[in-house]
């Protein structure tokens, strides 16, 4: 759950930013190139829940770390991460979670 959460909130994040920088754009206030610390800024977090939720997310996640290792795109990262976590926390322990039962 911690893990779809984090992505809402990067998603949410990404499309905000996005939105405002499409925004300067058609309104011509975007004077020009940006430098490339101000296009790479860590992203600013609302509050410390956000925070933490970050946190417990990328160490749900960093076992897969390795999968996206090459990739420079954030929402490839995110994503794959994403689903991998799903996959192993959430099939993978629901069906542990039923072959043990069975054998109780």
């Amino acid at each position: 759950m911690i893990v779809i959460v984090s992505f809402a909130l990067f998603a949410i994040d990404q499309t905000s930013s996005a939105s405002a920088h499409q925004q300067e754009a058609l309104q011509g206030t975007n004077g020009g190139p940006t430098p490339a610390s101000a296009t790479h800024a860590a992203p600013a977090h609302e509050g410390e829940a956000h925070r933490r939720i970050d946190e417990v997310s990328a160490q749900l996640t960093s076992p897969f770390a390795v999968v996206t290792a090459g990739s420079t795109s954030q929402w490839v990262v995110r994503g794959v991460s994403t689903l991998l976590a799903l996959l192993v926390y959430g099939v993978g322990i629901g069906f542990l979670a039923r072959v043990l039962r069975l054998r109780v």
